[in-house]
């Protein structure tokens, strides 16, 4: 079974907690502080794989979790880094957020890693808050939270040429000609129900890749047929071969049957009707051909005469393909819209912060900075609610909150938490 769309879910490992401990041993009562740090939680990381050609067992498992840090231990022993995860996909694979439709990553360079999450930070253990005035701190950080996607895999062929064109139009045949693919052949509609791949290698090592683009009827933008679900794969190929049954064993006319095709691509994606398109006219074998060809040349000037089931043509249209492939620019890949990379944090030292004031005269405080703070500090304790005090007046929250017209007694939300202010 040929899946190229698939929706799942993608879970960062979270950081381990520190640890709270004071070293104790024989006559030693009042040691210091010695708890551990959290360990690192598991990032969750894509492949492309060049063995894979399908996203089918994502069918199967829908969740990918990387493993959480463990918690930091006594005697200054740090928890145990937690595991990542590493999910293999085909090379092709454009990963976007499901809820947004963000390009997350596009899967183009084999086994190249692309790290999606990174796993969560371990929180301090308590021999990290020791001072001269506070020699016995009862405190230690939570593990940073990491992130959770629901995401959506969508698998776009990486080949350099498409073969596109009514069914039982001879594309199947034409690439079991050229290539050392073995697509099933058959004489009725549909029997092609997954795109199929193939190496054409020529005789000067231009090598390329050729894909059987299947079910493209008319209407198939809209969803007729099978081509709605396989008009992505044409997008990433450099060259088009349109193939034509020039005998018409079907009946119809083969001039309105390009034009129909060309039509869906069109409504597809525009930019599909700018790649170059060589028409083929196949089924040359066939008494009634030469009638078929005459007009297609009269319509669009050169066409290639083939038989796929006799092979004669093909190594002309070939080498014409070829020479096209070598013309044209390599498919850019889609850029990410965002990352999620601690790169995009605020700097140390600079962590800017907005405030506004709702209708009902609540002030709201946002910053990278502070969702940091928050996520590392437990305000649950004395000395966590100390530093969270400390923090809004070095990092000059207060201040500002003052210059707004702030009052005793008003409303501050910092994301989750909400509190009365007091001076």
């Amino acid at each position: 079974m040929f899946v190229d769309n698939v929706t799942i879910r993608i879970v960062g490992g979270d950081g381990g907690d520190g640890f709270i401990s004071f070293y104790r041993a024989k006559y030693i009562t009042s040691g210091g502080p010695d708890g551990g740090d959290g360990g690192r939680g598991g990032d969750v990381v894509f492949v492309a794989d060049h063995s894979l050609a399908t996203l089918m067992d994502f069918r199967y498992k829908r969740k990918f979790a990387a493993q959480p840090g463990a918690r930091g231990g006594g005697r200054n022993c740090s928890g145990k880094d937690g595991a990542d995860v590493v999910v293999k996909v085909p090379v092709g694979t454009i990963i976007r957020e499901a809820s947004t439709n963000r390009v997350m990553a596009d899967m183009v360079t084999p086994g190249e890693p692309v790290v999606l999450i990174k796993g969560g930070r371990g929180g301090r253990g308590n021999q990290h808050f020791a001072t001269p005035k506070r020699q016995a701190p009862r405190y230690a950080e939570p593990g940073r939270k990491s992130k959770q996607y629901d995401i959506v895999l969508e698998l776009k062929l990486l080949a350099d040429v498409g073969l596109i064109g009514f069914p039982n139009v001879g594309k199947s045949s034409l690439l079991r000609a050229a290539t050392n693919a073995n697509p099933k052949i058959a004489d009725y509609h549909f029997t092609t129900l997954a795109p199929n791949l193939g190496v054409v290698r020529t005789k000067f090592a231009n090598d390329f890749v050729m894909a059987d683009i299947p079910g493209l009827i008319e209407g198939a933008s809209e969803g007729q047929g099978l081509g709605y679900a396989f008009l992505r794969h044409v997008e990433r190929t450099r060259v088009l071969i349109h193939v034509v049954d020039a005998a018409c064993v079907e009946g119809g006319d083969p001039v309105h049957s390009v034009r129909l095709i060309n039509n869906e691509l069109a409504a597809h994606s525009a930019q599909l009707l700018n790649l170059p398109q060589v028409i083929a006219a196949n089924k040359m074998d066939i008494t009634g051909a030469e009638e078929g060809l005459k007009r297609l040349e009269a319509e669009f000037g050169k066409v290639f005469p083939i038989s796929a089931a006799t092979g004669a043509g093909v190594n002309e249209l070939i080498s014409h393909v070829s020479e096209l492939v070598k013309q044209q620019p390599v498919p850019e890949p889609y850029i990410p819209d965002y990352f999620e990379y601690e790169a995009g944090l605020a700097a140390p030292g600079y962590e800017p912060f907005t405030v506004e004031v709702t209708e009902d005269g609540v002030f709201v405080v946002e910053g990278t900075g502070l969702e940091r703070m928050l996520g590392f500090t437990n305000l649950d304790t004395e000395k966590g609610f100390v530093f969270f005090q400390r923090y809004l007046k070095e990092k000059g929250i207060n201040n500002k909150l003052e210059e707004m017209g702030i009052e005793e007694g008003d409303t501050v939300k910092l994301f989750n938490l909400e509190f009365e202010y007091y001076r």
